[in-house]
């Protein structure tokens, strides 16, 4: 029996203590994801949604999502709300009655939340959290001081998916000052490429976790106020959110279009999402009827192989396999380097086209076949991947001896990356068509360079402005003069006037980073501290 597809919405925008600011957008969220998720044509999830509970509510519903799982059932969990801290730094999430000054017996641990996910019987466990961790709260922004959501919740099976990185606010819109209702940004993004479907990138029918995570960075990049998703992934398979209604290929296996003449699984009707306010609990997911998992089994060869291997030009005969799967590396770079960009190597392990087949995966003189137990759909009818083709829809009667009939073998590549100056810490560079390739001669998929900044010892970044601290003696701070400035473009001299405090802050104009894939900089800002 195949396994279930369930998602659990909670949102929280109301709360009985004044110190946390009332959200518009969490209900909005819930109700419009909740509507995506749940069309048997998009998401096919069985949907359950919680809005303003109370912290054991909220707990309830956590403990009844993840209990009694199956291995191969698919979860997915959106979280909207204020993201707190204690005062030993650990992560809550808030609910309606949340104190905090009482974070433990009033909001959701991150680590209740990590115990959960561990005990769950299920491989496959999609997080997404509409939360923001940076500042004191503001108007029209979600969050507290700085965390690390990939310590308190990422894990093996996992994909967590966050709405901004630790320095960045989660905007609830455009209009900071009305209290209409309207989804944040970065829910609305992930509702728009799933109803769309303009999120489907490789435009094979089917939204995986990569490309939903893509189409969001891309979404949220845009605009005066800019987010940066964060993605931590650890998968055993390629998840698939949802389909694309209408497009070709869709109605079938996540991998690729459907065949002429295959079977496409039985549609079932929807069931009724559940919508759970406070103060009333939320039933148990055994009470509704199961929904199989779209997920695929990871494309593993059978023989791993080291060493690089040279693309070559080839011709395939009979059918093609499916597109390889994307690859995310991290890169790290320096503050100085993004002043003017920088080339740097990275390493990837990869997967490249069999030398000896030419990637076909079939001995010189056959081809490989269609799978006539699957008819080249690559699964079953109820979504399970087939077993005799391991879910490719195709198969060699005489597999190469060198790659195990996949047409491929892993090996370890040097790419050169060119970062443009400007770059920010998380974003990320795609590098098309230089992923593994797919089995059976399928085309490459794409390497996406993620690139993160080293922290400098005297500057900090917000944008595209720098900011230093400068001692300066108290003679010079009463009588005035001129102080000498460590920048990244080497020593610069600042006139102070006299009489200044400590604690003033001067500007530098044009002396900050660069705007990516823009003319100008950002301006440095000098804190000056007066000494003895």
């Amino acid at each position: 029996m195949a396994g279930t597809r369930e998602a659990l919405l909670i949102a929280t925008g109301r709360y009985d203590n004044p110190v946390l600011n009332v959200l518009r957008s969490p209900t909005r969220d819930s109700e419009g994801l909740g509507a995506v998720l749940g069309d048997p044509e998009i998401g096919d999830f069985r949907v359950e949604q919680v809005n303003d509970a109370y912290a054991h509510e909220i707990a309830q519903a956590l403990e009844r999502f993840f209990r009694n799982r199956r291995s191969d059932d698919l979860l997915l969990l959106h979280l909207s709300c204020h993201g707190i801290k204690d005062d030993n730094g650990r992560l809550f999430f808030a609910a309606r009655n949340t104190d905090k000054d009482l974070p433990a017996s009033t909001a959701i641990s991150a680590e209740f939340l990590r115990e959960l996910m561990k005990e769950c019987r299920a491989r496959t466990i999609v997080l997404l959290l509409d939360c923001c961790y940076s500042g004191a709260f503001m108007a029209g922004a979600k969050g507290d001081d700085s965390i690390h959501v990939r310590d308190e919740l990422a894990g093996h099976g996992r994909a967590v998916i966050t709405a901004t990185n630790r320095t960045e606010y989660a905007w609830e819109g455009n209009r900071l000052d009305t209290l209409t209702p309207q989804p944040s940004r970065f829910t609305g993004a992930l509702i728009d490429g799933l109803r769309t479907g303009a999120a489907d990138r490789d435009d094979d029918g089917w939204v995986t976790v990569n490309e939903l995570y893509d189409y969001v960075c891309d979404s949220l990049s845009k605009g005066e106020r800019r987010q940066t998703p964060r993605l931590w992934m650890d998968l055993e398979f390629r998840v698939a959110i949802a389909r694309v209604p209408g497009r070709k290929g869709s109605s079938s296996s996540p991998q690729r279009d459907s065949p002429p003449g295959s079977e496409s699984p039985p549609e079932e009707s929807s069931a009724p999402r559940r919508v759970v306010s406070a103060p009333h609990a939320p039933a148990s997911p055994s009470d509704s009827p199961r929904r199989p998992s779209a997920t695929l089994p990871r494309n593993t060869p059978p023989r791993p192989k080291e060493g690089i291997r040279r693309r070559v030009s080839r011709q395939v005969y009979g059918p093609r396999g499916p597109r390889g799967l994307d690859a995310v590396v991290r890169l790290e770079i320096s503050l100085n380097e993004t002043l003017s960009g920088v080339v740097k190597p990275v390493r990837i392990a990869s997967a490249g086209y069999c030398p000896v087949c030419d990637g076909t995966g079939a001995r010189s003189g056959t081809m490989a076949q269609k799978c006539l137990t699957c008819s080249g759909s690559g699964h079953t009818i109820t979504w399970t991947s087939c077993a005799d083709c391991r879910g490719f829809g195709i198969v060699a009667s005489h597999p190469c001896l060198e790659c195990g009939g996949e047409g491929r073998l892993r090996s370890h590549r040097m790419l050169m990356v060119t970062v443009p100056p400007g770059a920010r810490d998380g974003v990320r560079l795609r590098l098309n068509g230089e992923g593994e390739v797919g089995p059976f001669g399928g085309p490459p998929g794409d390497v996406n360079v993620e690139v993160t900044i080293r922290s400098h010892p005297q500057f900090t970044l917000t944008g595209d402005d720098l900011h230093c601290t400068v001692q300066i003696p108290r003679r010079l701070a009463v009588r005035g003069g001129v102080v000498e400035v460590d920048t990244l473009d080497g020593i610069k001299k600042m006139r102070v006037p006299a009489g200044i405090h400590s604690g003033q802050v001067f500007r530098l104009k044009g002396l900050g980073i660069p705007q990516m894939n823009a003319s100008g900089r950002g301006h440095l800002y000098v804190r000056l501290e007066i000494g003895i």
